[in-house]
């Protein structure tokens, strides 16, 4: 029976760190760490997922600019905002809460983001960065992906990992990661012919795809480490991961629980790359 690897404890505990952290930051700059929230309408989702972040900034002691703003915004008024925020010297990170009404464009608002503010991680420069192993913004689910496998104690060096999803906010930055610790990493698809063969031979699993139960509980190769990243709810209401989580428990030897599992890791790895993005926004002013 899998190791259960709980992402909401583990959120706590770097909710924990943080708080000591970000203190010692204010105390020396005299400032907090700032995230820029910007939410475009109603959508219920976004607003609860905004809700949760504002929550985890005021545990920490991180300070949240909240900018709501009505459905039927503009482009121009999101790019003045954006152009706002990167000038503002009190935030450090920016967050452009996705997904946007219908008319407007996502992804020139979020190129419009200084990369160097760019909390998410999403722009091409950060992307870059990673890539060729530069401290960067890193996207914050990948992030919280590869800290529950190394606090469950996953060896990574030498391990075959599977990340099935190819999604520049998953999926490729997911692989970037587990290449820098020393996996050897293969990325599958809706065009991987025996996505079976692949799973099975993996001792370490990502699911990333967005399909409810995709993967099959036998597919796991005994003792692997499946780290669930969807979240799909079905017919009765109710949420599932991407992978088959009472077959694939049976053999697996970590899993993580959808929900419960990489969730809540994504909200404490923005504050995580916030607080970093101050720390190297001070780091420039010293060297200016």
């Amino acid at each position: 029976m899998a190791q259960i690897i709980d992402g909401k404890a583990r959120a706590k505990e770097i909710r924990k760190q943080l708080k000591g952290r970000v203190h010692d930051f204010e105390v020396e700059t005299g400032h907090p760490p700032g995230l820029g929230v910007i939410l475009v309408g109603e959508d219920p989702a976004s607003a609860v997922y905004v809700r949760n972040k504002e929550r985890a900034c005021a545990r920490t002691g991180i300070r949240s600019f909240h900018h709501p703003l009505a459905k039927d915004a503009t482009q121009q008024q999101l790019e003045q905002l954006i152009d706002q925020l990167n000038e503002d010297p009190q935030v450090h990170g920016i967050l452009l809460q996705l997904p946007l009404p219908s008319h407007l464009d996502a992804e020139p608002l979020l190129l419009r983001i200084s990369p160097d503010k760019d909390a998410d991680g999403f722009h091409p420069v950060n992307a870059g960065r990673l890539a060729v192993g530069q401290p960067t913004f890193v996207p914050c689910t990948p992030l919280g992906c590869i800290d529950l496998l190394q606090t469950a104690g996953v060896t990574l060096q030498g391990a075959d990992a599977v990340v099935v999803g190819r999604s520049n906010i998953v999926g490729k930055p997911v692989a970037q990661l587990l290449l820098a610790e020393g996996a050897t990493v293969t990325i599958c698809h809706s065009k991987t012919q025996n996505l079976a063969a692949h799973i099975g031979r993996a001792d370490v699993v990502v699911a990333a795809v967005g399909r409810p139960e995709m993967i099959r509980g036998e597919w796991i190769k005994p003792g692997a480490a499946v780290i669930d990243v969807g979240i799909n709810r079905i017919e009765d209401g109710s949420i599932v991961g991407d992978v088959e989580f009472e077959a694939a428990s049976e053999r697996a030897g970590w899993i993580t629980p959808v929900p419960g599992g990489v969730g809540p890791m994504t909200v404490a790895k923005l504050l995580e790359n916030t607080l970093a993005g101050a720390i190297r926004f001070e780091e420039c002013k010293l060297q200016e």
